[in-house]
């Protein structure tokens, strides 16, 4: 795994499907493959938190190879705080490196619905 790449993530290329039988579509998706990642949270608005709202929690994906799809899902370590959790892609930047270059990465800000005091 290359340094600093902590992480193993499944890629997931999401679709619509048909529409069931009372007119609502269904988003369905299957994983495209599994790639070395480093994923890092971004600051929370305590105010929000507070107020008992449901926030956006955003992080920052490093992945090597610079692919993307729809979701991503942290897959390896099993002890990984966010295991098995979802994120949804909302941003991609490409490093500067040639495309055929093993080093190129793809930086992805993801998010994750919260609500907080769930547990109460």
């Amino acid at each position: 795994m290359t340094a600093g790449l902590n992480i193993q993530i499944k890629l997931w290329r999401m679709s619509n499907s048909d529409d069931d039988s009372v007119g609502g579509a269904q988003i369905t998706g299957s994983p495209v493959g599994l790639f070395p990642a480093r994923l890092q949270a971004h600051p929370t608005e305590q105010l929000l938190l507070q107020q008992g709202l449901e926030t956006v929690r955003t992080f920052t994906c490093t992945t090597v190879p610079g692919t993307t799809t729809y979701e991503i899902e942290v897959y390896r370590p099993k002890d990984h705080q966010y295991y098995g959790d979802r994120f949804r892609i909302i941003g991609v930047r490409y490093a500067d490196h040639n495309p055929r270059d093993p080093r190129n990465y793809a930086i992805l800000d993801v998010a994750r619905t919260v609500r907080a005091h769930a547990e109460q």
